[in-house]
């Protein structure tokens, strides 16, 4: 049988030029080019079955694509969303931190039992700690904060439920960046003295007054089935962050510590010390002063543990991370069904390619190709569908993370190890998934192959 009959018979079955293909990667009895040579062939090869086969490849190709995106796009909100929760946290400063009476990063969740929690028994923070830091040399400001509280707010026949409010010490600005939009803060007697001052939000201002003078303006506050009235002395703009941004945390109040609890029953359970150090202080030598001041307040021995916690930003966000992990790893199992399904449909459509292309098979193998050529050629072949659809999932991601980019206050940005991932995740799944029919094709022997109708 001559050469040119061989191409014949390759053609007769409608596969993509399997003449071209099977002189291609061998030269009469000799051994297939290696390397870049064989590697340019078969994704030539490739490219012509997947035009052959334009339905088929697209399917398998939008599989891929699907699992890739989700892992991109998952990536960069994730990446967006930590870098926003770390803008957020260290904008308050770099040195600051929190003494609180619980250690938010060493909580664990039991199921059962009755028995409290360890830090249940350690005594409130109290005011008269913060005064005693605060007089520290090495302490700028030490803020007293009775804690989070959601109250609900009035004036005249406007009513917003649910509004985020806090009672600090006066000199809250410090811990918190922003500019006094009009008005100003409230001042250590009108702390000490239980006035009915409060300072709002930019966005609370105009969700109540419009644009009214807010300034004198006297709302209603109710909070634990009381109603006070409290006048405005301030409209504070925060700088941006995904917090300031988002809508839970839009519309504020604070109000002195004095008041919010006296006035509105605030407790103490939730409260805590918020400590600007010295600018030319380390924060180390800072939470060193801190926690001998308040052991010695506290009358704790030197074999005593400390009942009382400090939380740095660091801290918070490594919290975050462990709180996110889970979420993250489950999202990303979910994700990767997509490329299972991909998987599925590439052994589909290989499976068929082979059948289909029996006949050339046979061809290839009577004019010298060898099984780990045959071998190579279908593994490429499946690789590069998966990779035409991790390039189009790539696509997708990157669109999609522009589009929260673009309309939500979260910067998502697509991490170079989203991308890798995905890649690595695609070509895996093209090798494993075309294993298999490409062993299968390496195994066939020429005469049956050349006889299969």
């Amino acid at each position: 049988m001559s050469e040119s009959d061989l191409s014949e018979l390759g053609r007769g079955r409608g596969t993509p030029d399997a003449s071209r293909s099977g002189a291609g990667l061998s030269s009469g009895s000799g051994p297939g080019p290696a390397g870049i040579a064989a590697l340019t062939e078969g994704l030539a090869i490739a490219w012509e079955a997947m035009k052959t086969n334009k339905i088929r490849s697209s399917l398998t190709v939008l599989g891929v694509a699907v699992g890739v995106s989700v892992v991109v796009a998952l990536g960069a909100l994730m990446t967006g969303l930590r870098q926003s929760v770390m803008a957020a946290f260290e904008g308050a400063g770099p040195n600051n931190f929190v003494v609180t009476r619980i250690d938010f990063t060493a909580i664990t969740i039991s199921f059962g039992g009755d028995d409290r929690p360890p830090w249940w028994g350690k005594p409130e923070i109290e005011p008269i700690e913060a005064r005693r830091i605060a007089g520290l040399p090495t302490i700028k400001e030490a803020l007293y904060d009775v804690g989070q509280m959601s109250v609900d707010v009035s004036f005249e026949s406007q009513e917003l439920e649910d509004v985020f409010a806090n009672g600090q010490s006066s000199g809250w600005p410090a811990y918190s960046p922003g500019e006094f939009v009009v008005g100003r803060d409230f001042t250590p007697a009108e702390v000490e003295q239980n006035r009915a001052v409060v300072v709002l939000s930019e966005d609370l201002a105009e969700a109540l007054f419009g644009q009214r003078d807010p300034l004198g303006r006297r709302i209603r506050i109710s909070n634990n089935n009381r109603q006070v009235p409290f006048t405005v002395i301030g409209v504070y703009r925060p700088e941006p962050n995904i917090f300031s941004s988002s809508g839970a945390f839009q519309n504020w109040a604070l109000f002195p510590w004095t008041a919010a609890m006296r006035r509105l029953g605030q407790s103490k359970f939730q409260s805590q010390i918020l400590v600007v150090p010295e600018d030319s202080v380390s924060i180390l030598r800072a939470q060193d002063d801190v926690i001998q001041a308040l052991r010695g307040i506290r009358g704790l021995g030197p074999r005593d543990e400390n009942d009382f916690a400090l939380l740095q930003s660091s801290q918070l966000v490594d919290l975050f991370d462990q709180l996110t992990a889970v979420f993250f790893l489950v999202i990303l199992l979910l994700a990767s069904a997509g490329l299972l399904v991909g998987g599925v449909g590439v052994i589909g459509i290989m499976l068929i390619s082979v059948t289909e292309r029996t006949r050339e098979i046979g061809i290839r193998k009577a004019v010298g190709a060898t099984r780990r050529e045959i071998l190579w050629q279908f593994l490429v072949e499946a690789s590069f569908l998966t990779a035409c659809g991790a390039g189009v999932g790539l696509l997708i991601g990157w669109g999609m993370a522009e589009t929260v980019a673009r309309f939500t206050p979260l910067p998502a940005a697509i991490p170079l190890w989203s991308v890798g991932a995905a890649l690595a995740m695609a070509a895996l799944t093209g090798m494993l998934f075309g294993l298999l029919p490409a062993y299968r094709a390496s195994r066939l022997e020429p005469v049956a192959a050349l006889r299969f109708e």
